[in-house]
């Protein structure tokens, strides 16, 4: 099963990476519609797209905007935006609102069961701590697990959650040299990221959700997580990986 990564940065996105973005194209699947969610037409495998939002943060849902063309020339028969009850609202009536952007695509949105249940794939999450609220999910497919948990603080009630899983997706926006920002902002630092996933006994870790104020090659300490956790990559728009 193929997974690719189609924004890895962080708040707004710069010259190397695009805001909040996976894709499963096999299965119809994406998680989080950030500035990359453009990048979804040209990788379609499927008539219907699910859509799993984290939380309702700008960088994780304006991309639900650049999808009418698609759905008007029927390049997706069904588009599901799935989502906490509270996130839904918030993008019908702000992000779709008549002054900000007044057309709304024919989405269904569809609020949060415990575990749901789609061709190929089995997804259940988990609350997460970060303004506003956030969540992660986990998602079995094909014998794998793969573990989604992007704008959160490490603060281990949802370490259960994720263990023993194929590949874990962890945000990293700071690294350990500005780890006090990370109380005040809801986010994670490197050396905290590679521990929980040494801790969780996971089987690789990928670091995403990067400060867009760092496009150098090593915005994150990556030789610290390796340390901790030598399984860790740090990823990069548009990598593809197998689970």
């Amino acid at each position: 099963m193929r997974l690719l990564f189609l924004g890895t940065g962080g708040y707004h996105p710069n010259e190397r990476r695009h805001t909040a973005g996976l894709m499963l194209p096999e299965l119809g699947i994406v998680l989080d519609a950030g500035s990359s969610f453009f990048r979804v037409q040209s990788r379609l495998q499927t008539k219907v797209l699910d859509v799993f939002l984290t939380h309702a943060h700008l960088d994780h849902i304006q991309g639900l905007t650049f999808f009418i063309v698609p759905m008007l020339m029927g390049m997706v028969t069904r588009c599901r935006v799935h989502a906490d009850a509270a996130v839904i609202d918030a993008v019908r009536q702000h992000l779709f609102s008549q002054p900000v952007f007044p057309v709304l695509p024919d989405y269904e949105f569809v609020p949060l069961t415990d575990r749901i249940q789609l061709p190929g794939v089995t997804i259940t999450h988990v609350p997460l701590k970060h303004p506003g609220g956030s969540r992660g999910y986990l998602l079995e497919t094909g014998g794998k697990r793969l573990a989604y948990i992007t704008d959160t603080m490490v603060d281990g009630t949802y370490t259960e959650f994720i263990r023993g899983v194929d590949v874990l997706i962890h945000e990293c926006y700071f690294p350990d040299e500005m780890a006090q920002w990370c109380e005040k902002t809801g986010h994670s630092h490197t050396s905290q990221v590679a521990t929980l996933a040494r801790d969780a006994g996971v089987g690789r870790l990928f670091l995403i959700h990067i400060d867009p104020q760092r496009p150098d090659d090593d915005p994150v300490g990556l030789a610290t997580a390796r340390k901790i956790f030598p399984a860790t990559i740090l990823a990069e728009d548009l990598m593809e990986i197998e689970l």
